[in-house]
This record gives C-alpha cells, sequence and structure tokens, in this order.
C-alpha cells in the first residue's frame, strides 16, 4: 500500500509541474498580448484613424495665419489689446493643463464679490451701465476654456473694438454677425460667436485695407 501511494505521488508530481508551467506561460502570453495588442497596437491605430478621418480635430483644431498657429478653436485665450474681443473670464487662467471651474457655490459670498467687482470692470471697460453687462462676461465656465461669448456678450463690446479700430460700429457688428455660428443642426444649443476665430477676422479685414 505504501509502495502504491509513493508511486502515485511521484508521477503526480511532474503533472502538477508541467500543469503550473502551462498557466504560467498562459498568463505571460495574455499580459503581452494585452499590453502590446491593447495597450499600443489599439491607441496606435485610432490615432492613425482619427488622423486620417478627422485631421483637423485630431491635430488640435488649430487655427492658423499665415502658416502658423494662432490658437485652437475650442480653447478660449486672453486678449489684452483694447483692439480685439475679450471672452469669458477663466478659473484656470486660460491654462489647459489646469482647466476647471472655480467650484464656489453660488451662496458663497466671495462668488457674489468676484462676480461684483467683475461687472464694474466690465461696465466701466465698455463704458455701459453695470446693469447690461452680460453674465456670462462676469461668469466662468466649468472648464475655463469656453471659446464661445453669445452675441449679447459680443455686441456689448462692438463700440469698444470699433472705436480702438478705427472702424465703423456697423463694419465691425456686421463682421459679428458673419461670424456668429447658428445652433448646432439648428435645434442644439443657442447661436454663439468663436472669439478667437472673429478676431482673426478683424485682424484680417484690417489686413486688406
Amino acid at each position: 500500500m505504501t509502495s502504491l501511494t509513493s508511486t502515485l505521488q511521484s508521477n503526480a508530481a511532474p503533472v502538477a509541474v508541467l500543469e503550473e508551467g502551462t498557466t504560467l506561460r498562459a498568463s505571460l502570453v495574455l499580459t503581452v498580448v494585452i499590453l502590446v495588442g491593447f495597450g499600443f497596437l489599439y491607441s496606435l491605430a485610432g490615432a492613425a484613424l482619427g488622423r486620417v478621418v478627422f485631421p483637423h480635430q485630431a491635430t488640435g483644431s488649430l487655427v492658423a495665419v499665415d502658416g502658423k498657429a494662432r490658437g485652437s478653436e475650442f480653447v478660449a485665450q486672453p486678449f489684452g489689446d483694447a483692439r480685439y474681443f475679450q471672452p469669458r473670464p477663466s478659473a484656470a487662467n486660460y491654462d489647459p493643463m489646469a482647466a476647471a471651474g472655480s467650484n464656489l457655490a453660488r451662496s458663497n459670498p466671495d462668488l457674489r464679490k468676484r462676480m461684483d467687482e467683475l461687472r464694474l470692470a466690465v461696465a466701466q471697460r465698455e463704458g455701459i451701465p453695470a446693469g447690461q453687462v452680460p453674465a456670462e462676461l462676469i461668469t466662468q465656465s466649468g472648464s475655463g476654456m469656453d471659446p464661445h461669448l453669445s452675441p449679447a456678450g459680443v455686441q456689448v463690446q462692438i463700440a469698444r473694438v470699433a472705436k480702438a479700430r478705427g472702424l465703423e460700429s456697423a463694419v465691425v457688428s456686421g463682421l459679428v454677425n458673419a461670424n456668429t455660428e447658428p445652433a448646432q443642426y439648428g435645434v442644439l444649443g443657442e447661436p454663439r460667436v468663436n472669439v478667437l476665430k472673429l478676431n482673426i477676422a478683424l485682424d484680417a479685414l484690417q489686413k486688406k485695407s
């Protein structure tokens, strides 16, 4: 009996080692397939397909002037010169790597104070009563990178921009209308103006004249 047990145990040992080796090999193969196949090749194929199907979006939706990138049409940027339209304020200081909102609740007194200060600053900058300042010019978007303004947010800036550029307000207003995008597919969202594109169009207009 003892001899039979010893024989069975000695035969089972190589089988156990074989099964263990097979399991380890299968695990290693699966790991390589996942890392190389899905971690590298799948991502590479997706990126390559995006470059082919959507080349403009895949490279950051950059807007170029005379062959030089001026920015992305989906990322807001500040304009310090009075000759340009200003975007919405940004809690991230227009830094794409720190995109975020202020996260201040509506009941937070700091939010109310900041909005009041911005309202007065915008009213002074545009030469309009504080009560006529659109809310979007004193509030920050959730990302801090919103590149668009509503037509109302642009209209209050026309007089300042026209004066700074020595243009008739009607000319600047016409350019604003030409750069106003309708609701997407006619039903999604509201009419909007891309601030970067509008400012580039302004530069192009004066460059021609």
